[in-house]
């Protein structure tokens, strides 16, 4: 299967990737991990995305399609893929529909995770991060033990810039405005699953998993 998860900014397609790249066996194909691992090896692709995101904006097409293009071409991701964070536009999903074509390949399923615009903000603006590990956690909904230091390592826990409030409102009206039509894009093609983000953790993941039996 080579699957692409959707959803706005805070729909939980992170916590939901990894149990399904888990479960499924997939190769995990995250554009933000992407952009950040990029930017902690001081990549210059890395470095400029990384502008873009602290500003709470999209990445520009061409970094974005640069970025992915090389990690679709390892070799874990000729079998079984599920991509996340990518496309987020139109020009970016023909980008990733001419990638694909020329591996003689092509998506198997899209899943569109759908949330309450108040339920994003509450989410996203909640969210804390180690410094260390990465591991996320969240003040009302995964609190840690002790306050600001995380589970695991006992890292210090920060707000990352893209989810600070100002931030978080720019993403969802990018989102509106320049993702939502992926949703048409995709429903054309019969390959798209909206599936109700508003539920438990659990009962998104069996939505998830009945519509991917449905279409493949």
């Amino acid at each position: 299967m080579k699957i692409l998860l959707m959803g706005p900014p805070g729909a939980g397609k992170g916590s939901q990737s990894e149990r399904l790249v888990k479960d499924f066996d997939l190769t995990s194909i995250s554009t933000g991990e992407m952009f950040r691992e990029a930017y902690k090896n001081g990549e210059p692709l890395g470095i400029e995305a990384m502008k873009y995101i602290e500003r709470g904006e999209l990445v520009d097409d061409d970094i974005t399609n640069e970025i992915v293009c090389k990690r679709l071409l390892r070799k874990d991701a000729e079998r079984c893929f599920l991509l996340d964070g990518y496309p987020r536009t139109v020009k970016q999903a023909e980008a990733l529909d001419d990638m694909l074509e020329k591996m003689n390949s092509r998506l198997t399923a899209v899943i569109n995770i759908t949330v309450d615009k108040v339920a994003i903000l509450e989410r996203m603006i909640g969210r804390r991060v180690c410094k260390r590990c990465s591991a996320t956690y969240h003040l009302s909904f995964k609190p840690t033990k002790v306050d600001g230091i995380c589970d695991k390592c006992g890292g210090e826990l920060y707000q990352r810039e893209d989810d600070q409030l100002e931030s978080v409102r720019n993403r969802l009206n990018i989102y509106e405005t320049k993702t939502n039509p992926l949703i048409n894009y995709y429903d054309n093609r019969g390959i798209l699953r909206n599936v109700d983000g508003m539920q438990s953790f659990n009962a998104v993941y069996e939505d998830i998993k009945h519509a991917l039996e449905d279409i493949t």
